[in-house]
């Protein structure tokens, strides 16, 4: 039996062998698939990946939507288009195959915050900018100012560059020579607390309302835009705890050269002897100087930071939370400088009943920030023949060894060190802030809810500022220790009650929003100034014998309003919204207590239009147009309506007395300031949505400025005095904004997308109330700035140069400039043709407001990498170098730039720089367009690689995913500015302020 299975299974085996290699054949064999890929409507999709899953095999379709590709059999294809669902196909048969894709509604149905609501950012009718949690999450930046830089068109951002302190914002330029700030929202209440309060990794997203249809919801505050933060919440599913942690390191970037020991001992000499006062004898050969101290790169080391962020979030059908706490030390590029913060973020929400919903946002945070006295300006003036301590270690004094002549100031100056202060005084602030709001919503029916929603805003902050005596200055004065010391306090409650109506009645939509909100604060500060204790070491305020200042106070506002808004729209094709809000606020005088504040604004879609042709070139067009009234109530302060009154003290029958008297004028008619803003807009998505593209147009006008009231002498005040503010001034701003959005490559291992904001803006004041200019920034008994009607707001005023003259024939043939002019100094142009130099000749010679904004990035990435690129710049702004005054103004014993020794030291030798002279007896340092530069720049802002592990390494360490990236923070500029650098302040003027930093970052981020 045996031996007859086996003959018959050999008899079989050829055949069995057969069919396996018939059955391997066929699962190895390689088909030919061809196939169509069609849209929703039918039409070819050009340009889809067709990828087979788990390879780099692919193709891409063609003008008709076709394609064809090798794999075998069984294989599953991966189709995907920007704008629709990606779809997974497997293959059967080498037939040919039509795929269908789906359209994907997220781009265009993205939820945007615009007040007291949400909106379907394809409905939208006015201008709304938004940065989404992708963008922030992936930012470096330790500041949710700094990473929105550059990310929003119309959106100007200023970094202040200094540890804990807050980005300047500007929406759609100045609009105001007063507060131009916009107004914060943070998860639904207006506040007034820095964004380096927040935590960046508790933000989900940040809204920009920019134009009035959108702003007009907050009434009286919204002029200046409105920026909506919105924190982060759970999500459905199991509990998943994050961590993030950053270590950075800042470089102080583009460092000014000044001159060493050797040739600032050849400037003294020249400064001096051209004035005809003795040289110093030490300094007779400069060469014969061997030790020099360049005090910034005393002043100057590397910083350090450290972010770390721990979270757990989940939820479930019903309810919803994330919890979060975060953690911040950063020491500055300034040595003494430092910032630390600890924040604590709590979200939450119930479904209680299927009619009653709760829900609450909790964000604390404290923080210390603490400095010696620095001084970058004192840093750049201090002799390099000084050094920085004494042989036997204490800090030096000007002129030192050469202790008998330490007080020639004409050789040595007056500055004291500029390192001792750092380390010698103490500055310490410490705040708290306690932002919270509770939320009921009780649904009525589908289409009629109601929200209540109660909030709490808390703020403190003290200050310790202890300043020993020392005796390492010129004279050799002691002087006496002291000591300030202040506290300060802010309580603001807010309560919102509004229904929402949201339904559709077959082709009609409407969402409206009708409430009342109620906002109350209250402030107090004290403060105090002592000096001389008997030992520094027991610095107690009650240990000092003099009390130098004691002051307190305390004021409050209050503001009552309603609000409602409809937005309607017709087969998603025609759109209307309406807004009114009427605010009551405390701030406005009893004549004008109440203000309205309308907006009404239009949109067409025309790519829903039956005539439209349905393709895929132009996947959306949307028209939208708007007009709208918002008003400013933050340059109004909270009692200016009122006749303000001051107790002084003056002499009377021999005696001093104190009185009563009157500081500014009672005017009930004071109110909001108010702009009307026309936006006119575009969106329009090419080739299914891969090219998105919003452009807006708009002339946002301010009326009912406040501006110094005109005040006649006789009611006994004068100009020097703030008499009364009254509502007549204007200021125009225009322009235009440019947002585009690309999906260079898509649906593959190899993904790229590129973003493109470019801003122009022209600002002018159209009225003053008055033909005479304003004059504002004095430097040097000089005011840098002015404003003036049909200018811009602060342009620089001063005089305009002309070359240096080069002998005395040149001074004689040109216009008097004073008794004191000679070869070498600087020539001024005679611009009224009146043959002298004087106070007439002076004109605007600059602009610090910025016409463009511009950036772009791009966002690269391969498997498991992602590169992002980031460029960021401003053009046609201009910047009033004011350090230069004193480090190339060749005046008296300070410190300069290597710039001057390219000096005039006689005729033909220089026709840029003057000669150096004591004293600057021709006034060669008088504000003209000598210290004005180009304040233009083109950053490469940011550029971080990262590499996400793959789901089988991180599967292994019960990780949901992890990724480690690196990056560099202003990475390079590319400007013709001499400073620090061109990142100034909104006011242009670079004044000893502190220096932007190039910052290395090596970043962690964990999901379990």
């Amino acid at each position: 039996m045996q031996n007859n299975a086996f003959i018959s299974l050999k008899k079989r085996m050829p055949a069995l062998l057969g069919c396996l290699l018939v059955t391997a054949s066929a699962f190895s064999q390689e088909l030919t698939i061809s196939g169509t890929v069609l849209d929703s409507a039918g039409e070819p999709v050009i340009g889809a990946n067709v990828v087979q899953q788990g390879t780099t095999n692919g193709a891409v379709t063609d003008l008709n939507g076709k394609f064809s590709l090798n794999v075998p059999k069984g294989s599953i294809l991966l189709v995907s288009y920007i704008g629709y669902t990606d779809q997974n196909v497997t293959v059967s048969g080498n037939q040919p195959i039509i795929i269908t894709l789906k359209d994907n509604t997220e781009l265009l149905d993205e939820v945007v915050v615009i007040g007291y609501g949400t909106m379907k950012k394809s409905d939208l009718t006015g201008a709304v900018g938004s940065v989404g949690s992708k963008d922030i999450r992936n930012s470096p930046a330790s500041n949710i100012g700094q990473a929105l830089q550059g990310k929003v068109a119309g959106l100007q951002i200023v970094d202040s560059g200094k540890p804990g302190d807050n980005v300047t914002i500007r929406v759609r330029g100045v609009g105001s020579i007063n507060d131009s700030n916009p107004l914060v929202v943070i998860d639904g209440v207006p506040t007034d607390l820095g964004l380096n309060a927040i935590n960046m990794a508790d933000v989900d997203r940040v809204d920009v309302l920019k134009d009035a249809s959108a702003t007009a919801i907050y009434g009286s505050r919204g002029a200046n835009g409105v920026v909506m933060i919105t924190t982060r919440r759970g999500e459905s599913g199991k509990g998943k705890l994050s961590f993030s942690g950053n270590w950075a390191i800042q470089q102080i970037t583009n460092q000014p050269e000044m001159l060493n020991a050797q040739q600032y001992a050849a400037y003294s000499n020249d400064m001096l002897s051209a004035a005809g006062q003795a040289t110093n004898p030490l300094w007779t050969d400069p060469n014969s100087l061997t030790q020099s101290t360049d005090w910034l790169d005393e002043m100057f080391h590397s910083g350090v930071t450290q972010n770390y962020t721990l979270s757990y979030s989940g939820g479930n059908e019903k309810s919803h939370y994330y919890i979060s706490g975060g953690f911040i030390n950063q020491t500055g590029t300034v040595e003494t400088v430092s910032y630390r913060r600890f924040t604590f973020q709590a979200n939450t929400d119930s479904q209680v009943l299927s009619w009653l919903k709760f829900s609450n946002n909790l964000t604390f945070s404290t923080d210390r920030k603490k400095q010696g006295t620095y001084s970058i300006a004192d840093a750049m003036k201090a002799l390099p023949t000084q050094p920085v301590k004494t042989e036997d270690g204490g800090w030096s004094y000007p002129g030192y060894p050469d202790y008998d002549n330490r007080s020639q100031a004409n050789w040595y100056g007056t500055m004291r060190n500029p390192i001792g202060p750092m380390y010698n005084d103490s500055s310490e602030t410490d705040g708290y802030n306690f932002l919270a709001n509770i939320s009921a919503e009780i649904k009525f029916c589908e289409w009629l809810q109601f929200k209540s929603t109660f909030g709490y805003d808390a703020k403190f902050w003290y200050s310790n500022n202890f300043f020993p005596k020392y005796d390492w200055t010129a004279s050799g004065e002691t002087g006496e220790s002291s000591k300030y010391q202040s506290s300060d306090k802010s309580f603001t409650y807010l309560w919102d009650n509004y229904f929402t109506f949201n339904k559709d009645f077959g082709k009609h939509h409407v969402d409206a929003m009708l409430g009342s909100s109620a906002q109350w604060n209250k402030y107090d500060y004290m403060n105090g100034n002592v000096a001389e204790f008997l030992f520094d070491e027991f610095n107690q305020l009650s240990n000092a014998k003099n009390i130098t200042s004691l002051t307190g106070s305390m004021n409050e506002w209050a503001l009552l309003s309603y609000m409602a808004r409809a937005n309607y729209n017709f087969d998603d094709k025609y759109f209307v919204t309406a807004t009114v809000r009427r605010d009551g606020s405390s701030r406005f005088g009893k004549n004008n207590r109440w203000g309205t504040f309308p907006s009404a604004s239009l949109a067409w879609r025309i790519s829903k239009e039956s005539w439209f042709p349905q393709n895929n070139i132009v996947s959306d067009l949307k028209l939208r147009a708007g007009y709208g009234v918002t008003g400013n109530q933050a340059s109004i302060g909270n009692y200016d309506f009122a006749a303000l009154f001051d107790i002084r003290k003056y002499a009377f029958g021999g005696k001093v007395v104190d009185a009563l008297t009157t500081t500014s004028l009672y005017n009930p008619d004071i109110r909001w300031e108010a702009i009307h803003q026309a936006n006119i807009g575009i969106d329009l998505s090419l080739f299914n949505s891969r090219i998105n593209l919003s452009v807006d147009g708009y002339i946002k006008s301010t009326k009912d400025m406040l501006v110094e009231a005109s005040v006649p002498i006789t009611a006994g005040f004068d100009e020097t005095v703030s008499s009364c503010k009254t509502n007549a001034g204007k200021v125009r701003n225009k322009g235009f904004e440019l947002a585009l959005h690309t999906y260079n490559f898509t649906g593959g291992e190899f993904n790229w997308d590129t973003s493109l904001n470019v801003t122009y803006n022209k600002n002018e004041i159209i009225d003053l109330n008055s033909d005479i200019p304003m004059m504002r920034n004095e430097l040097g008994g000089e005011h840098v700035t002015r404003l003036a009607n049909g200018f811009p707001i602060n342009t620089f005023y001063g005089y305009v140069t002309d070359g240096i003259f080069q002998n005395q024939e040149e001074i004689d043939a040109h216009a008097f400039q004073s008794t004191e002019t000679r070869p070498g100094d600087i020539r001024f142009k005679d611009l009224n043709n009146d043959g002298k130099i004087n106070e007439e000749d002076r004109t605007t010679i600059g602009d610090p407001n910025p016409k463009w904004i511009f950036s772009m990035m791009n966002n690269l990435s391969y498997k498991g990498f992602d590169l992002s690129i980031y460029l960021q710049g401003v053009s046609g702004n201009d910047i009033f170098n004011a350090n230069n005054i004193s480090n190339e103004g060749m005046a008296g014993a300070a410190n300069q730039t290597t710039a001057v020794l390219d000096r005039w030291t006689g005729e033909g030798t220089s026709y840029s720089m003057p000669r150096a002279i004591l004293n600057d007896p021709a006034k060669n340092n008088r504000n003209s367009d000598r210290w004005v530069e180009n304040g233009s720049y083109l950053r490469i802002k940011n550029i971080t690689l990262g590499y996400n592990f793959p789901k089988k390494w991180t599967s292994k360490l019960t990780l949901e995913n992890a990724r480690i990236f690196i990056s560099c923070e202003n990475v390079a500029t590319i400007t013709s500015y001499s400073g620090f650098d061109p990142e100034v302040d909104v006011n242009g003027i670079d004044n000893n302020r502190y220096p932007i930093s190039r910052t290395f970052n090596l970043g962690l981020n964990f999901n379990f």
